[in-house]
């Protein structure tokens, strides 16, 4: 599973940016986590998961919130 924690970036730009990269150069079949601490981001990322109708797992630690996927074939 290949993990993308945009927690660690700098707060220059969105943590959908690098979340967004990720998803778009991902394989077909690939599993996905994205780590973010910014909640309407966060959302974001779910509610655009639903459109494309890739299921997913989410996962709330403390501050930290994970969502886990794999790229559809």
């Amino acid at each position: 599973m290949k993990t993308i924690d945009t927690c660690e970036q700098q707060k220059r730009y969105s943590p959908l940016i690098p979340a967004m990269k990720a998803i778009c150069t991902a394989r077909p079949g690939e599993q996905l986590e994205i780590v973010m601490d910014d909640q309407p981001a966060f959302n974001d990322l779910k509610e655009y998961l639903a459109e494309q109708q890739i299921g997913f797992r989410e996962i709330y630690d403390d501050k930290r919130m994970k969502v886990q996927f794999t790229i559809p074939v």
